[in-house]
């Protein structure tokens, strides 16, 4: 590119000149938005703790288990929104030097091997919800068994979407592993 094609952001003016592109939250998903209501919560009780605990100087205890379980909650949710991208950890390095029928053939196992994983966690989770379900909280009168729900809609959410990400790669012919390039969005 140019300097001359590039865009200004100083002007003649001497003042700077910039604009944002807007703001597209369509393609966000329904668990991407509970990962956030379960975020905003999280800071929410979090914010309280902190507040009764230097300003009131009479800290409330249900603050720490509370955001324990909605720390717990947004990273399994949002590790739904991880595997819709499919953007989690990944070596490339090695589909780089396999012949293109094998770094398939391994791809294909990946995504296979995930979806497999997310479908036995939630098999798992159900079982462990079964037997545990006359626990309590810590501190709090409620079951335990809320918590486990959290986790087991974001393992759910992870296995549908590893379903969803292996019919992509199926019909495209490819996943990112092979062409690290290229994202789920590009169809």
């Amino acid at each position: 590119m140019d300097l001359d094609d590039a865009p200004k952001v100083m002007g003649d003016d001497g003042q700077f000149h910039a604009t944002d592109e807007a703001v597209d939250l369509s393609h966000t998903t329904f668990e991407g938005w509970a990962a956030l209501a379960l975020f905003w919560a999280l800071g929410s009780v979090v914010f309280y703790q902190f507040f009764t605990r230097y300003a009131l100087n009479n800290s409330a205890s249900w603050t720490e288990e509370i955001a324990r379980y909605l720390l717990i909650g947004t990273v399994f949710v949002g590790a739904a929104i991880g595997v819709a991208k499919n953007n989690h950890i990944q070596v490339d390095l090695l589909y780089r030097w396999l012949p293109a029928k094998a770094a398939r053939v391994l791809s294909v196992g990946v995504d296979l091997v995930r979806a497999a994983f997310f479908i036995a966690m939630v098999v798992l989770t159900v079982q462990l919800m079964l037997k545990m379900e006359s626990y309590q909280m810590t501190i709090i009168d409620l079951p335990m068994n809320i918590v486990y729900g959290v986790c087991l809609f974001g393992l759910a959410m992870a296995a549908l979407r590893s379903l969803w990400v292996m019919k992509v790669h199926w019909q495209r012919g490819y996943s990112v592993l092979e062409r690290p390039e290229t994202t789920m969005e590009d169809r």
